[in-house]
């Protein structure tokens, strides 16, 4: 599917996306049964021929000899920005992981002795009142921890600080990727868009050459 509709992570908006050279024609004729004057016709049309113009030299500039190869570096491109907001999905989700699980070992810390107390004054109503939002707290951080390894080993806090540093500056990487890829993506449907305008290209066909 060359559009695409599978979901992109929510990521921050601190960086303008690259500018596009590119835009989609405008359909003059269905713009102008909705009410849009001559001045607009004129405008569109202008507005067209700039934007095939764009198209034709998008084709010189990425080498794009025939229809094929146009097809084939759009469906790439499509693919590299999909490939990439899957590996920001999985990078965040495990940033977010390690982040949950540094509190809730920091608070089973914090917590313990708190418990430990509670033991061994042998789980005495008058210590749980005394303490009850710490122990809450020891409960939760345990689940926590519990269902986060899973049954795997917790880390050292020093490793679990190390692999959170390396994944935000993976995911700030990917991040700059993933714009460019998205940039790029829109960027050459875009063109093929246009092309495809030109020439007469159907839906049927369209819809053929994605179901490949």
């Amino acid at each position: 599917m060359i559009a695409g509709e599978r979901p992109i992570p929510e990521l921050p908006q601190d960086a303008p996306a690259p500018p596009r050279r590119v835009d989609l024609v405008i359909d003059i004729q269905q713009r102008m049964a909705q009410g849009k004057g001559p001045a607009y016709a004129r405008w569109a049309k202008v507005y067209n021929l700039k934007q095939m113009a764009a198209a034709l030299q998008y084709l010189r500039e990425q080498e794009l000899a025939d229809y094929a190869a146009l097809e084939a570096s759009t469906e790439t491109a499509v693919d590299r920005f999909h490939k990439l907001a899957g590996e920001l999905r999985d990078t965040e989700a495990a940033l977010s992981k390690t982040a949950r699980l540094m509190e809730a070992t920091v608070d089973y810390a914090k917590t313990r002795p708190v418990f430990d107390g509670y033991k061994a004054a042998r789980y005495s109503k008058k210590y749980l009142a005394q303490h009850e939002a710490e122990l809450a707290a020891y409960r939760a951080a345990k689940a926590a921890m519990n269902e986060i390894l899973d049954g795997a080993k917790l880390p050292k806090i020093d490793t679990l600080k190390k692999s959170r540093r390396e994944l935000a500056e993976k995911k700030k990487a990917l991040y700059a990727e993933y714009r460019q890829a998205q940039a790029d993506m829109r960027e050459a449907v875009a063109v093929k868009a246009n092309i495809d305008h030109l020439l007469g290209v159907t839906d049927g066909r369209e819809n053929k050459a994605q179901e490949r």
